[in-house]
């Protein structure tokens, strides 16, 4: 344990975290708690605020008090020359191995996640940080037991960095006795470390920002981005992001968040799965606003159509870009059926963002690089992007935005058992450290996750929810499912990782967030307590 000025460190120290944790650097994240973290809860606190409205019967709208803004003519700002070919962008967790590889993909951006892709360990942390500072500097690489050895190409995907969101802690790092912000911990370090050396290079510090739920928390981030650069003596304007509109409530305030950040954003990015869970979380009370399988709940359902039209509309009547959602699909190394279609669905559904606007796109894995970049060539041919696409057709209103009729959505026998298992794997995988599962054929990380548990709530808090052969969603029939499940994954995974990996007390969790009287907000809070 160190002591450097009122800041504590609980996490375990050695020779090489001491290159991250400098005491200038611990210094640099101090000053950001002391002047941010009491807004920051403050904001968190409304969260509940408002979440008790939408349980009253008030349905979330566009601000009449900011109605100027989105009549007013303005841009945002500069957009660097690294960030304006935004094709493909792969997004994964910051170990060693894989930070290499994104960024070998082939893909134009690679988004490093210390949020839902990275199970917030502290040794994960820790060595996220040093793997993108020796990234950075290319003086990384990485040899696996086989002797074979991953370096950096000479050309790569330009990085972009996301912290964890408002809401989580990092427990390890406390000041007095409070546990620092995980924002402005991956924030923090990051920037420090980097920033003038990511300059030096040609880039920028260049950032992803999730779960935002309005634009007050836009504005946080956009002071926390004006001190850190002050304090730094960098231009302000020198950081530049892109906000994930993942939360429902945030989709009703999209210009304000460009506003807010209008200095240092270049984009918005329609999380997908996020959103999703966004949907269901927040009308979680709401009898009339029952989701069907997760499968049923595509980009065409009216509600995810609106939204990411609106999107597309927004960023380019403001001069940002739009980016698409991820493709979650990793091949299957034993069965190229399976890859041919799965290929074909990703391919059609670029083609489709392409088609409505988007300027880029995600993925998940390197082998679809160049599925989603053949979609969007095709639209875009030699351009950058395509800004100058202005959907004026687009005419988006609230009703829009809430219209949650799901044509021909059933909830399945097989979709309450695949949410349960996905649950639990999930939670496994995030307790033994692994914040991206492979789990069937799909890259599955928090987003994901939260999505199967937060149905399985909703089904089971709503009297008579069935399924389509007549059973009623009862507690005992979870508590079965889960028994079975649970059962299913120790056969096929075999014993060893289950019981390392913690798998019976990931189903025990579960259990305890789908039975709860009170719906939990992240499955990461709780579980965080088992995490080293």
């Amino acid at each position: 344990m160190i002591t450097e000025s009122t800041i504590e460190v609980k996490g375990k120290m050695t020779e090489t975290f001491e290159k991250i944790l400098t005491p200038d650097a611990l210094e640099f994240v101090e000053m950001l708690h002391d002047r941010f973290n009491a807004k920051r809860l403050e904001l968190l606190a409304e969260r509940v605020t408002r979440q008790q409205r939408i349980d009253a019967g008030e349905l979330p709208g566009f601000l009449t008090d900011t109605e100027d803004i989105r009549k007013a003519d303005w841009k945002v700002g500069s957009i660097p020359e690294d960030l304006q070919l935004r094709r493909v962008e792969i997004t994964g967790p910051v170990d060693r191995k894989m930070v290499i590889n994104a960024l070998n993909s082939g893909a134009n951006v690679f988004m490093a996640d210390f949020e839902d892709a990275t199970s917030p360990t502290w040794e994960n942390l820790l060595h996220g940080q040093l793997n993108l500072r020796d990234a950075i500097r290319r003086d990384i690489d990485f040899t696996v037991q086989n002797g074979k050895t991953y370096r950096l190409n000479e050309k790569v995907a330009v990085l972009m960095v996301r912290p964890r969101g408002w809401h989580l802690p990092e427990k390890h790092v406390l000041i007095g006795d409070t546990p620092v912000s995980g924002s402005l911990f991956d924030f923090g370090l990051y920037f420090y470390h980097n920033a003038k050396a990511l300059l030096e290079r040609g880039t920028g510090p260049y950032f992803y920002l999730p779960k935002l739920e309005n634009h007050l928390e836009a504005r946080l981030w956009n002071d926390v981005f004006v001190a850190a650069q002050e304090a730094l003596d960098i231009p302000v304007g020198t950081i530049k992001c892109t906000v994930l509109i993942e939360t429902i409530t945030a989709a009703f305030e999209m210009e304000e968040i460009l506003y807010e950040l209008r200095d240092h954003i270049v984009g918005l990015n329609a999380g997908r799965w996020d959103y999703i869970f966004s949907a269901i979380k927040k009308f979680r009370k709401h009898a009339t606003i029952v989701f069907p399988d997760r499968t049923d709940v595509t980009m065409q359902v009216p509600f995810m159509k609106a939204y990411t039209d609106l999107l597309v509309k927004t960023c380019h009547k403001r001069g940002a870009h739009a980016m698409g959602g991820m493709a979650a699909f990793i091949p299957n190394r034993h069965d190229p059926t399976i890859n041919e279609r799965a290929f074909a669905k990703v391919a059609a559904d670029k083609a489709f963002e392409a088609a409505n606007g988007f300027d880029g796109t995600w993925v998940a894995h390197p082998d679809l690089v160049k599925v989603a970049r053949a979609a969007f060539d095709d639209v875009l041919g030699d351009k950058p992007h395509q800004k100058e696409v202005l959907r004026e057709d687009v005419q988006v209103t609230a009703k829009d935005l809430l219209n949650f009729t799901i044509p021909d959505g059933r909830i399945t026998e097989q979709g309450l058992r695949l949410n349960i298992n996905v649950g639990i794997m999930y939670i496994g995988n995030w307790l033994c450290g692994t914040g991206a599962a492979a789990i069937h054929n799909l890259m599955e990380d928090a987003a994901t996750a939260e999505i199967s548990r937060a149905q399985v709530w909703q089904w089971l808090h709503h009297e008579n929810t069935r399924t389509v052969d007549g059973l009623e969603i009862t507690e005992e029939r979870v508590l079965q499912l889960i028994k079975e499940e649970t059962a299913n994954i120790k056969e096929e995974i075999g014993l060893v990782m289950f019981k390392n990996c913690h798998f019976e007390k990931a189903a025990q969790l579960f259990s305890e967030l789908v039975l709860s009287k009170y719906f939990v907000e992240f499955l990461t809070l709780p579980a965080y307590k088992y995490l080293d």
